[in-house]
């Protein structure tokens, strides 16, 4: 009975339930000058990487048939799909199927070949 807890009925519903754990400090100027710095070098990198890229226009040119081409591969995807998982259960029903002839026949050529006939239960 002790450990039971009664809620109380009269305490406000904390509103803000995450207010206390925020960090309300302020980030220091070496420290945001160190992130603008490695802003800045990503941005260079990406700028360079987007440089290397050969035949950007034709690209972008390109880019709608792009679209409609892989548009209609996922159609494909997915009409021939069932065919896929039907040869999957085929496959998987098969062995099974051996699986479990294999299991009766063993215990069929058990129950023959057993010399006493009492029943030993453990």
């Amino acid at each position: 009975m002790a450990d039971l807890n009664i809620p109380n009925l009269n305490m406000k519903s904390d509103k803000y339930i995450f207010k206390k754990k925020l960090s309300l400090r302020r980030k220091s100027k070496r420290r945001l000058i160190s992130e603008s710095a490695f802003l800045f070098v990503l941005s260079l990198l990406l700028v360079y990487i987007n440089y290397l890229i050969p035949n950007k226009i034709l690209l972008l040119q390109n880019l709608p048939m792009t679209f409609n081409k892989s548009y209609i591969l996922m159609i494909d995807l997915l009409l021939n799909l069932y065919q896929v998982f039907l040869v999957i259960f085929i496959f998987v029903s098969s062995l099974t199927t051996l699986l479990l002839m294999i299991g009766s026949i063993y215990r069929l050529f058990r129950v023959t070949k057993r010399k006493s006939k009492q029943i030993i239960y453990k």
